[in-house]
């Protein structure tokens, strides 16, 4: 392994790029990778030979073109209209993928092939995930220097002298979950709940193939310089069995990986390389990996709680945490962090949609599994005692000995959450809340974001409330939470519907020009697209199979207890499935609503197509339980 190459660093010297590749011909392979408006990224082979050739053609653009039509650009590369050039970008690490099961004869080591993250350009316009990250990082950073340079003393940054402020660093991490299986192995949901409520995983030993899948995934990710905080066992799963050659069987065990921050475009990246590499480290070792929101109905989905950071570099080289106070024993935070948090609380109705875009990642964010469901933050019961409150949206995550740690961390985020977009819109209403805030005090900050709902304030909604140092689940009835806080989205469709319903909180974050109409709307097309395709084509079937396995179970001995159940299951079955020449199942009447483009018909019966199937699944696990 030392004699391979993993990264090649950012803005590295063309020359010392050819020296390198030169020197390495088990690098065979160049793949030029786009991330379009799903989070979605090309890959495909280019041989070496002919980058080395070309060099300067795949820096303009020039050397690879696709057809936009096959990615999710929807209504920017159209059929008739669907070149799109793909230039390279030298700004951040370029890393090599190894197949390590195709050796090069010659070299005798894995073939590679260098994957270097690229632009998508369409009518001379770039308009992939990628750029409205970089372009919407570049006008935060204008903008926060000129709010700087224009406010000489900031309360709560009182030590930094804004006029020598002279670049702006921020900062990004993300945490990967993720669920590791044996292919083919099912386990029953009640006992992973069991295993669950018992704590009987979380921060567990890790045993046989998933202890040597995870040590190689921490050693190949540090090879890759990504700087492994920790790996470890996370809250879901149950003990694994050996079978009678002593192999371990039905694994079934939730994982984390955590990884030191980077600039926000570099993080983004390193994430998507992250479970490219842990998805072939476990594959090599016989094991399947998730990183689906929610693999399983009632345990445990996968998150992948975002954190954001912003920080001053001085004229001297120093470097100084925007969001920590001068005191950390007396302000939770400075103007700057205030207002950061205040943006993106007020705004995060249209931050949302790019958070969770599809059915999967809604069916994680459900009360019950510390998955946030409510737009409210804590920052601790004073400032001497940071806050671990895990029920709410956004936390602010401090060290009172170390400033330089002060971040906030997303909780909704899941591991297919297209991260270019969320952070580019996290940003963008940060900066929102920073042009507010920059003039005011910690006091009279603190005392906005701490108000209670129906008291008027200068920046935050009238009839919201934004703070809450309690348990936001058990402490609150679901109308005292939909009240407080609003009432969160339940489809696709209602998410995706924030972008046209609150005008001014999407001017929050298309200020910028990046995020512009045509972006929005085809990030928006694509998740209506996919969230009417899956469900007709994948949920309801799997709905209606559920429907036919609940079947009348032949008994002996039949009570009217069992009688009673079985009524209600089948009529249950039937308003679910089956339709008449008069009336149509609710199966139908979705597909209907679908099909016609009546998606607002087609949301609330998909909302009482999930009670129903939850009904139905209760009601016939007690039916079959009394059958003796």
């Amino acid at each position: 392994m030392e004699e391979l190459v993993f990264v090649i660093p950012a803005n590295s010297k063309k020359e010392d790029i050819v020296a390198t590749l030169k020197a390495h011909p088990e690098i065979k392979f160049v793949s030029l990778v786009g991330i379009d408006l799903a989070g979605n990224d090309t890959d495909e082979k280019i041989p070496m030979r002919l980058f080395l050739k070309d060099m300067d053609d795949f820096y303009s653009g020039a050397a690879v073109q696709t057809d936009g039509s096959s990615v999710v650009l929807s209504g920017i590369a159209t059929l008739n209209n669907a070149k799109v050039d793909m230039p390279i970008d030298p700004s951040v690490n370029w890393y090599v993928d190894y197949n390590f099961e195709n050796y090069d004869e010659e070299t005798g080591l894995p073939i590679g092939t260098l994957r270097i993250p690229a632009f998508l350009i369409h009518n001379g316009k770039r308009v992939d995930s990628r750029a409205v990250l970089a372009d919407t990082m570049s006008f935060v950073k204008k903008h926060m220097l000129d709010l700087f340079h224009s406010h000489k003393t900031i309360s709560g940054l009182e030590h930094i002298d804004g006029s020598k402020v002279a670049d702006i660093s921020f900062t990004s991490a993300t945490e990967l979950e993720f669920w590791v299986k044996t292919p083919l192995s099912h386990v029953h949901v009640d006992e992973m709940f069991a295993s669950q409520v018992m704590q009987e995983q979380y921060w567990q030993r890790t045993h046989g193939v998933v202890r040597t899948a995870l040590e190689q995934a921490v050693s190949r990710l540090d090879q890759y310089g990504l700087g492994v905080e920790m790996g470890h066992k996370e809250v879901g799963g149950i003990k694994a069995h050996l079978d009678a050659s002593g192999n371990m069987t039905s694994v079934c065990e939730q994982i984390e990986i955590d990884w030191r921050f980077a600039d926000a475009l570099q993080a983004a990246d390193n994430e998507l390389l992250a479970r490219t590499i842990i998805k072939q480290t476990f594959r090599l070792n016989g094991l399947e990996v998730s990183f689906k929101a929610k693999p399983m109905i009632g345990v445990a989905g996968n998150g992948e709680h975002t954190h954001i950071g912003m920080a001053a570099i001085m004229e001297d080289g120093s470097f100084y945490n925007l969001f920590a106070p001068k005191e950390m024993t007396v302000d939770f935070m400075s103007a700057i962090g205030y207002g950061a948090i205040m943006g993106l609380l007020k705004n995060y109705e249209v931050i949302n949609p790019f958070v969770s875009a599809t059915n999967d990642s809604l069916n994680r964010l459900k009360p019950g599994f510390e998955a946030p469901v409510c737009i409210v933050t804590s920052l601790g019961h004073s400032p001497e005692i940071p806050s671990r409150n895990r029920s709410i949206l956004a936390g602010l995550v401090r060290d009172i000995n170390n400033p330089l740690a002060t971040r906030f961390e997303l909780r909704a985020c899941n591991p297919y959450s297209n991260t270019y977009l969320v952070l580019a819109a996290i940003y963008s209403a940060v900066l929102d809340g920073v042009k507010y805030a920059i003039d005011k005090t910690t006091d009279e900050l603190l005392a906005e974001l701490s108000k209670e709902s129906g008291v008027e304030a200068g920046y935050l909604e009238k009839d919201r409330a934004y703070r809450s140092e309690m348990d936001v689940f058990e402490d609150y009835s679901e109308e005292e939470r939909n009240r407080l806080f609003g009432a969160p989205p339940a489809t696709v469709w209602e998410n995706m519907s924030s972008l046209d319903n609150y005008a001014e909180k999407r001017a929050a974050i298309t200020a910028s020009g990046v995020f512009t109409d045509a972006i929005i709307d085809a990030f928006k097309d694509g998740a209506l697209l996919r969230w009417k395709t899956e469900l007709i084509a994948r949920i309801i079937p799997e709905n209606r199979e559920i429907v036919r396995k609940a079947k009348y179970i032949e008994s002996s001995f039949v009570t009217d207890q069992d009688s009673y159940n079985w009524n209600k299951i089948n009529g249950l079955r039937g308003y679910l499935a089956k339709d008449s020449i008069d009336e149509k199942s609710l199966f139908t009447l979705l597909i209907d609503a679908l099909n016609t483009g009546d998606y607002e018909t087609a949301s609330g019966l998909q909302v009482e197509m999930y009670d129903k199937i939850e009904e139905l699944k209760s009601l016939y696990d007690a039916y079959r339980k009394n059958i003796i």
